[in-house]
């Protein structure tokens, strides 16, 4: 039983732990996609900040212009988060794939 356990592990010898290891290509496709995803999320951003600054608040209670502001600052604030995290990954991406025909392994 304990055999089964200890070669159930990826080592050097096993053939399929060799074949997930990543390929420069595999980085390139990466950052590709998350560069398209910032990109499209940040049509979305605008477009949802865009729309936040034509339809201010039309209530006259204070509480709820402040619940609302905070409302609108936290979903624009989220929208771009999720933009630059795209395409800071993006970019992590495409510096290792620039870096793997550098160092070989």
């Amino acid at each position: 039983m304990k055999d089964k356990i200890k070669n159930s592990y990826p080592n050097d010898d096993n053939e399929v732990y060799k074949d997930q290891e990543k390929r420069p290509f595999d980085f390139f496709i990466g950052s590709l996609t998350s560069f398209v995803l910032a990109f499209f999320m940040y049509l979305i951003s605008n477009k949802i900040s865009l729309y936040f600054l034509t339809h201010k608040p039309s209530n006259t209670s204070e509480i709820v212009q402040s619940i609302s502001s905070s409302f609108n600052t936290l979903i624009i604030g989220l929208s771009f988060l999720a933009t630059f995290s795209f395409a800071f990954i993006g970019l992590g991406l495409f510096i290792v794939f620039i870096r793997s025909f550098f160092i070989k392994v």
